[in-house]
């Protein structure tokens, strides 16, 4: 079978305030914005695009529809740096099957990160 999709290139988190958003997942995520502008902020994380949008939606009225993972080498340590950065538990570590290990966070504006230790995945 073969597929014209190339794989995932950016996951855009939508939030309230622009400005603190960009200085947080700076801070969470050790990586400072490319692009920077009123109207989207773009960070480069180990080749992968996350990038900030302006929403005015307020984060208790936020669902968690779809879910990405940002792979990470230590799901514990990975965890405890986003909540210790200001981000709320959302799902502690669990095993998914082998070595596979998964857990979320939710941001200051209710977006939830999710995080995957997957020593299986190879980037093709």
């Amino acid at each position: 079978m073969t597929t014209s999709i190339l794989g995932l290139r950016t996951t855009i988190y939508k939030v309230a305030d622009l400005d603190a958003a960009k200085t947080w997942y700076a801070e969470a995520f050790g990586a400072a914005p490319y692009f920077d502008e009123p109207f989207y902020v773009g960070f480069n994380i180990a080749g992968y695009e996350l990038g900030l949008m302006p929403d005015e939606t307020p984060a208790t009225a936020k669902t968690a529809n779809v879910l990405s993972y940002w792979g990470v080498g230590d799901i514990d340590a990975a965890v405890a740096r986003f909540i210790e950065a200001g981000a709320a538990a959302d799902s502690d570590p669990v095993n998914v099957g082998g070595e596979i290990m998964v857990a979320s966070v939710k941001d200051p504006w209710g977006n939830v990160i999710g995080l995957i230790y997957n020593p299986e995945f190879v980037v093709p």
